[in-house]
């Protein structure tokens, strides 16, 4: 049995390719698509870009204070930009990054700071995104939330700007709006675009991807949904996996044997081009020994079923050798 990486639908494709035909011409789908955008993350005003990173950079240039970002779990460019941007960069206990705002009280913290997270630690534990909001708005903190693998949530908890100060994502392949390319920034605060408009120039994308983002957007949540409802099944026959207990799209087992385990698994689970099996320590993840099963990355007709009870036995087999 070969499992599949995921890709763009072939109607995603059908229309990106008329956009760079000019078979469609009379349609604006940069303006179309961040209609979409703002109807689909409960804000006023969104931009397209060319990548996540880009939106990650033109979020972090309108920090004037300094940027809090998780011990681990996030995304490793939020350091790596924060640092090229000249910011303060603090660092916030997590537990395997899952954020306690409480956390917070025990640091001292310049004015205008900004928390920025990923709408699930590691991919495989849900934040609590409410009680950071509720904890960040009391105390002048504001709020990024990535949410590239938690755009389209039935339950309005991930990715929604009635509750984190701004919202991010990539586009880019595998991610949950799957184009291969670009990104969203998307927010309440009116002042915002007005404050970076020199780095949303240079992030600027064209309508190709505009185009692909637009058609993506209308499977979204039910895309979601199928690898949470995937993530969820798998975590309830495989002992052991950390948050087993939140919403994820991936699972990660904490092992001492990490390194040979994850060998054992992918030649047990082949996949036809990048792998859907990592080991840690890994900031991305989680920074101690461990196996990460990334859901996230397969096509939806591997989300069937037989195809994760091939991941369940294998895992289980493997971990009672």
């Amino acid at each position: 049995m070969m499992f599949e990486f995921k890709s763009p639908k072939k109607e995603t494709k059908k229309i990106m390719s008329d956009v760079a035909l000019g078979k469609l011409d009379n349609i604006n789908f940069e303006k179309e698509c961040e209609e979409k955008i703002k109807e689909l993350t409960n804000s006023e005003f969104a931009k397209v870009t060319s990548s996540g990173n880009n939106s990650i950079f033109v979020a972090l240039s309108s920090v004037k204070g300094s940027v809090i970002i998780p011990d681990q779990g996030g995304w490793h460019g939020f350091k790596q930009i924060a640092k090229f941007l000249g910011k303060e960069i603090i660092s916030l206990k997590t537990d395997l990054g899952i954020i306690n705002p409480n956390e917070l009280n025990e640091m001292d913290i310049p004015d205008n700071s900004a928390l920025i997270f990923t709408s699930f630690a590691g991919y495989t534990g849900e934040q609590d995104t409410k009680s950071i909001s509720k904890y960040c708005k009391n105390n002048g903190i504001t709020t990024i939330e990535d949410a590239s693998a938690g755009i389209g949530d039935e339950k309005e908890l991930l990715g929604n700007c009635k509750i984190s100060d701004i919202v991010i994502a990539s586009t880019g392949q595998p991610k949950m709006i799957n184009v291969g390319s670009g990104g969203f920034i998307t927010t309440n605060d009116e002042n915002l675009f007005d404050e970076t408009s020199l780095p949303l120039k240079l992030s600027k994308t064209n309508e190709i991807i505009c185009s692909g983002i637009h058609e993506e957007i209308k499977d979204v949540k039910n895309n979601l949904q199928l690898t949470l409802n995937a993530t969820e099944h798998l975590k309830k026959h495989i002992p052991d996996s950390i948050h087993n207990e939140k919403r994820g799209v991936n699972l990660i087992i904490l092992d001492d044997d990490a390194k040979q385990k994850t060998w054992e698994l992918k030649k047990q689970l082949p996949i036809n081009k990048s792998g859907f099996i990592n080991k840690c320590p890994n900031y991305n993840r989680v920074k101690t020994k461990a196996i990460s099963i990334e859901i996230k990355n397969l096509n939806y007709n591997c989300l069937k079923n037989e195809y994760l009870d091939k991941i369940i036995d294998a895992v289980n087999n493997l971990q009672q050798a």
